[in-house]
């Protein structure tokens, strides 16, 4: 093969050979918003580890979060086949791939009721690829309070592309005592954007 040709085969092979593992990684992660939420707390430990903070918003309502760094190893030109460069070359027109993920985990009454990632955490192709690092345990040996995600693939809410819809919350999961007296307003631009609510009217005998 020329180098020429054996260039130009790299160049298209790329995005495939990277973009394959960053397509199922983001995949994973997604179908984990999905089906861990409803999960207990005791079953979250057990398959995915102790977790890296905790912050306690009321007496039924907690915010756990998980953390996961990994090194990525530039890879190098190896003899005849210019890999290293493709690769950089790949890089500097869609991105490297990330080295970190932050889980958040809403928990109310010691279940899950919703999960978010940020950090440095996509692949290749895909976002939050890195964030199936985390929930891999999960996914790998499930645990009984997990549900299945509907839909056969490609079908069904699972995505590499966006995050699993947010579930709704409980009030008691959403708003504390202060900020269930208070409520936004974005109708007039001259008042204060967050507005106290007004008491109901007094029923007249």
């Amino acid at each position: 093969m020329k180098p020429l040709t054996l260039l130009r085969t790299l160049v298209l092979a790329t995005p495939v050979a990277l973009g394959g593992c960053g397509y199922w990684d983001a995949r994973e992660a997604h179908r984990a918003q999905f089906e861990m939420v409803g999960m207990t707390t005791y079953d979250l430990q057990a398959c995915a580890g102790m977790p890296n903070k905790t912050q306690k918003l009321n007496d039924s309502t907690s915010i756990w979060q998980y953390d996961v760094t990994r090194s990525v190893p530039a890879m190098q030109d190896n003899g005849f086949f210019p890999v290293g460069s493709v690769v950089k070359m790949y890089q500097s027109f869609v991105g490297g791939p990330g080295s970190n993920c932050h889980m958040f985990l809403r928990i109310n009454h010691d279940r899950i009721a919703e999960i978010h990632y940020s950090g440095d955490n996509d692949e290749y192709i895909g976002v939050d690829g890195i964030c199936s690092l985390i929930t891999r345990g999960c996914a790998r040996q499930r645990e009984s309070t997990m549900h299945r995600a509907p839909g056969i693939f490609p079908f069904g809410p699972i995505s590499a592309f966006h995050s699993a819809k947010t579930p709704p919350q409980s009030a008691d999961a959403t708003y504390s005592t202060e900020s269930g007296q208070y409520i936004p307003q974005f109708t007039d631009i001259n008042k204060p954007v967050i507005q106290k609510t007004e008491p109901p009217p007094a029923n007249k005998k």
